[in-house]
């Protein structure tokens, strides 16, 4: 039953559908905060649901992100729907992409057709928005609540929504959920750098050999500094996006100097001892500025929407590694700032707006779960009579037909896959992430020769 007549009673049940390592510790973290306030004494029970694919996490990914569940269990789309068509949940939070939600909303709303009470349903993005914000949108329209992560998003949403005639009263301001961490109190012995990679910017070898460079250039200029590159996943692995040019084999080629290190790990424990923070556009810069650490996005190739470094004209932050080189520090704009619900306040530790950043949308939430009768049929903007030549082919991709019933033959995962299945299904990820990170890129400089 819903949480209108068992949330007195019980703690809320969460659900949380993810697809890959950085969307899944978004979803948790996000599920936690917006849940209804659970009865004294109780715990909210999360189950996560983890979404068969290219960007499955590891045992190691899910370790390092640290965000535990009651229940972690590994699906394909159409297993899961049939999960919940079974189950009853207070909040489900669909942490995918664009198309793995609109997919979800099309399969939920034929699996609730016939129930009177369906949970609280909730999507939105893990950090920066810096392309296909209109595709990304309207696939994700339907969704009982499409989370904004600043001031300026939700107004960016709403607009979008407002312009092709969809309800955007979906739309609900909070912020990133895995901000935080002591604010920055000063230099540390020794003043380290770090550099945050990021799996898909920019693109190319040349680039990502150029950036790289760059950072051994600066290592060896501040003999004094540590520099840290920081990067997301091991060779291998796959996080929300592909990464075709790990920074990992293109280190192997260089003579590192002494004072330049690899690191992994959680990003919050590296900020913890970093003294200026350098990327060309990841959501690591928001976190840095949350904490008020000297943050730098790089200016080197451009400033240009596929780099996503235009998302921080602004900031105050712009700025090159000669300018580095020669000890710049930059100061970041305070309007801008509080507009990307970052160190709202000016209290980093958790004072001020921060603390109470997802308050609207648990009130919402609670309101959604409370009312009379039931919440109505989920209503995606995209149908078969809206986007009759696009629909269809987003929904097949996860085994769905036009309607959301899934199609015959569909995959559906083992309950308890046996050891020979499972090496098999490794080896296919380990196939594909060969081809992924080895295969394509030569066949793509073969057809530029």
């Amino acid at each position: 039953m819903p949480a209108s007549t068992t949330n007195a009673a019980k703690a809320p049940r969460i659900a949380v559908l993810a697809d890959s390592d950085t969307r899944w510790k978004w979803g948790a973290l996000t599920a936690h905060r917006i849940a209804p306030v659970p009865a004294a004494g109780a715990d909210a029970v999360l189950d996560g649901y983890l979404l068969r694919g290219r960007a499955t996490p590891t045992a190691r990914q899910l370790q390092e992100v640290g965000v535990r569940a009651d229940r972690l269990r590994e699906v394909t789309a159409v297993e899961f729907l049939r999960t919940m068509a079974a189950e009853s949940y207070d909040v489900l939070v669909l942490a995918l992409v664009g198309g793995g939600v609109q997919a979800m909303l099309h399969g939920l709303k034929r699996v609730w057709e016939d129930r009177t009470a369906r949970p609280a349903v909730v999507t939105g993005y893990v950090g920066v928005v810096y392309e296909k914000l209109t595709d990304g949108l309207l696939l994700r329209h339907g969704a009982d609540l499409v989370l904004a992560n600043s001031r300026q998003d939700a107004d960016r949403f709403r607009a979008v929504y407002d312009g092709v005639g969809a309800d955007s009263s979906c739309v609900t301001e909070v912020a990133l959920p895995f901000l935080g961490g002591a604010p920055y109190a000063g230099e540390h012995d020794p003043y380290t750098v770090t550099f945050a990679a990021q799996p898909s910017v920019p693109d190319n070898r040349t680039d990502r050999a150029y950036l790289l460079e760059r950072l051994v250039r600066h290592a060896r200029r501040h003999p004094e500094r540590e520099v840290l590159l920081k990067l997301r996943s091991r060779p291998g692995e796959h996080t929300t996006h592909i990464e075709e040019l790990p920074y990992q084999k293109l280190a192997q080629k260089l003579d590192l100097p002494d004072n330049l290190r690899l690191v992994y790990g959680h990003m919050g424990e590296v900020l913890d001892r970093t003294d200026l923070l350098v990327t060309v556009s990841s959501t690591a810069a928001l976190e840095s500025l949350h904490r008020r650490i000297p943050t730098v996005v790089l200016t080197d190739l451009g400033i240009r929407e596929n780099l996503g470094n235009h998302h921080f004209v602004g900031s105050g932050c712009l700025a090159s590694w000669d300018q580095l080189d020669e000890g710049h520090l930059p100061e970041p704009d305070e309007e801008w700032v509080a507009r990307q619900g970052v160190a709202a306040g000016g209290t980093p530790s958790g004072a001020g707006s921060y603390a109470t950043a997802f308050d609207a949308a648990r009130e919402r939430v609670a309101k959604l779960l409370d009312r009379p009768g039931g919440l109505p049929p989920l209503t995606p903007y995209y149908t078969p009579g809206t986007a009759p030549g696009y629909l269809p082919r987003i929904l097949a991709r996860h085994h769905l037909g036009p309607d959301g019933t899934p199609l015959p033959g569909a995959p559906a995962a083992d309950k308890d896959p046996g050891p020979v299945r499972q090496i098999v299904r490794r080896a296919a990820r380990g196939a594909y992430r060969h081809g992924v990170q080895r295969v394509a890129p030569v066949i793509r400089r073969m057809g530029e020769l």
